[in-house]
C-alpha cells in the first residue's frame, strides 16, 4: 500500500505545470467528455440551487460549470497542493469566488470537518487512493441526494499497466500509486451508507457509477 496520503504527497505527479495546462485547455475547449457526461447526469438537480462537493476535482472545471448551471455552492477537497493557483484564476475569471470554496486536505481522514452536499463527485479519484472503502464510505456518508464516481474498468491489461506504472513510481521514490479497486466493493460500500445504484456505464478504460439517496 502506498505511503500517501497527506497534502503535498502527490505533487510530483499532479504538478502546478500540469494544472496550468489543464486550465488552458478548459478555457479553450470547455469540459472534457467524461465531465460533460457527469454534468448532464446532475442537470436535473443542479438547477435547483444544489450544493456540490467534489473530491479531487483538480482545477475545478466541473464545479464551475455546475454552478453556472444553477448549483448554489461548490466545495473542492484536494490532496495535491499544485492546483490552487490555476483553480483560483479560473474561479476569479468566472466571478464565482463567493460560490466556490477550495480546501486542501485528505478527505477520507478529515471528512468530519466537511459539510454534506446534495451532489458528491469523485471523478477518477478512487483509483488514486489506497483505501477505497474509507474514501467511498466518507463520500457516500456526505451525499444528500446524488453520488457520482468514475474509476478504471476491471480488465487484466489495465491492471498490468498500473503495475508497470507503479514500478516506475517506486523507482522515482514517488508516494503516488494507482489502484484498480473492484467495483463490487465500491458498490457495496456506498449501499451500506443508504445509497442505491441507479446507473452504471462501462467504457473501454473507465466506468461510471451513479447512486441516489431516496427521499425521506
Amino acid at each position: 500500500m502506498s505511503a500517501c496520503c497527506t497534502p503535498g504527497d502527490i505533487d510530483d505527479v499532479f504538478s502546478a505545470k500540469g494544472a496550468e495546462s489543464k486550465a488552458r485547455r478548459f478555457r479553450e475547449r470547455g469540459l472534457e467528455g467524461e465531465q460533460r457526461d457527469i454534468l448532464r447526469r446532475l442537470a436535473d438537480i443542479a438547477d435547483g440551487g444544489m450544493s456540490v462537493l467534489e473530491v479531487g476535482g483538480g482545477i475545478g472545471a466541473l464545479q464551475i460549470e455546475l454552478v453556472r448551471a444553477g448549483a448554489g455552492h461548490a466545495t473542492n477537497v484536494e490532496l495535491s497542493t499544485s492546483y490552487e493557483r490555476a483553480a483560483a484564476s479560473l474561479i476569479a475569471d468566472a466571478g464565482l469566488e463567493r460560490r466556490i470554496e477550495r480546501l486542501v486536505a485528505n478527505f477520507a481522514t478529515e471528512a468530519d470537518a466537511i459539510a454534506m452536499a446534495d451532489a458528491v463527485i469523485l471523478e477518477r479519484v478512487v483509483c488514486c487512493y489506497p483505501d477505497d472503502v474509507a474514501l467511498v464510505r466518507a463520500a457516500a456518508h456526505h451525499t444528500a441526494r446524488r453520488l457520482v464516481l468514475t474509476f478504471p474498468v476491471e480488465r487484466w491489461w489495465i491492471g498490468l499497466g498500473l503495475a508497470a506504472a507503479n514500478a516506475l513510481l517506486r523507482l522515482r521514490r514517488s508516494k503516488f500509486r494507482g489502484f484498480m479497486h473492484p467495483a463490487s466493493r465500491i458498490i457495496a460500500t456506498a449501499e451500506a451508507e443508504g445509497l442505491r445504484l441507479t446507473d452504471r456505464r462501462k467504457g473501454l478504460l473507465w466506468q461510471m457509477l451513479v447512486f441516489a439517496r431516496e427521499a425521506g
